[in-house]
């Protein structure tokens, strides 16, 4: 029992490696500091992706099958990830596999909803990891090789990801960000932020980095209370 629950504990959702790659340090106050907070951003995306994860919401589109909110995973030690792909989408194909219930077979894409597409350039690097995650949860799964693609809400652009062309590079940076995942999840180490870090549009921002106007009044508090302690 202790060793299946030391394992879940490190198992890693595949969600979780964007909110890594955007920020290390937003990603440990999320797991392992606990602290959560909501703005527009945070919030646009959850309204998308409700819409997106109704899992009685499968149907037809334009000669294909789409599943929503399908859960999937990858038990591999070297993996051991979890979670839910937005859209599933299946279509008829003489080189894809067979699925249980379904007659024929079929070739499997997964779709990934993003509300705003990145300026200048097609997709971001993290969404693109979350996305090969999920490609290596699902192809556990499914014994497959699906497409892979980025949708982004704002653009109605539909982006096609290279990770069949590139997937063992991909994999193997997959595999040495899932390591310092694990190391700093099982040493309760909050990475620091990185000076790049852009934080402008961040949910937990007032949490990370108070207001200097705020430590000033906390430190003029301070300094007060101290001095009529003193005089008292």
């Amino acid at each position: 029992m202790g060793t299946d629950y030391k394992e879940a504990a490190l198992s890693v959702n595949v969600r979780d490696i964007q909110h890594y790659l955007y920020c290390k340090h937003r990603w440990g106050l999320l797991k392992i500091g606990s602290v959560w907070a909501e703005n527009y951003y945070v919030t646009k995306a959850n309204l998308l992706h409700q819409r997106v994860h109704d899992a009685d919401n499968s149907y037809n589109f334009r000669g294909r099958r789409v599943f929503t909110a399908v859960a999937v995973y990858n038990d591999l030690p070297e993996y051991n990830l979890y979670g839910v792909v937005d859209c599933l989408e299946v279509k008829n194909s003489a080189q894809g596999i067979a699925l249980s219930g379904l007659p024929g077979k079929y070739q499997l894409s997964i779709v990934e909803y993003k509300p705003t597409q990145p300026k200048g350039k097609q997709y971001n690097e993290d969404d693109l990891m979350q996305v090969l995650a999920q490609k290596i949860c699902v192809d556990y799964v499914f014994q497959s090789d699906c497409d892979a693609y980025l949708y982004y809400s704002d653009t109605k652009q539909r982006i096609l990801l290279p990770l069949k062309e590139k997937y063992t590079a991909y994999q193997q940076k997959l595999l040495k960000i899932l390591v310092e995942m694990r190391t700093l999840l099982q040493q309760g180490i909050i990475p620091q932020k990185e000076r790049k870090q852009k934080c402008s549009g961040c949910s937990v921002k007032d949490i990370c980095l108070p207001s200097v106007k705020g430590q000033a009044q906390n430190l003029k508090a301070r300094i007060k209370d101290n001095f009529l302690c003193e005089n008292y």
